[in-house]
């Protein structure tokens, strides 16, 4: 399965009311660390079906990011059974962010 991008609008659906675990990555187009993170979130989305990985554009959806107190980025909350787990800011490694899941 590929990254996900979610907006306001379908955020609640995808990923509060999904029924797998759900990283959710907080980023935008014109940050370093975020473009580092991608290639190893679409790997992660590619190579395991028991969860999702998602998108927001802090950018694009700023009601979404003040909502979760998003003030860096990138950011990725874990999320299961519609709640936040676990919360990493700045650029991890792909073992770090799948301990997230754990």
């Amino acid at each position: 399965m590929a990254v996900i991008k979610v907006t306001t609008a379908d955020f609640e659906n995808v990923v509060l009311k999904s029924d797998k675990p759900v990283l959710v990555d907080f980023n935008a187009d014109w940050c370093g660390p975020c473009r580092m993170l991608a290639p190893l979130l679409e790997e992660i989305a590619a190579s395991r079906d028991d969860i999702k990985v998602v998108s927001v554009n802090v950018d694009d959806e700023g009601e979404l990011a003040a909502q979760f107190g998003i003030s860096s980025i990138p950011c990725i909350i874990a999320f299961k059974d519609g709640a936040e787990k676990k919360r990493s800011i700045g650029f991890r490694g792909k073992e770090a962010i799948e301990d997230m899941l754990r």
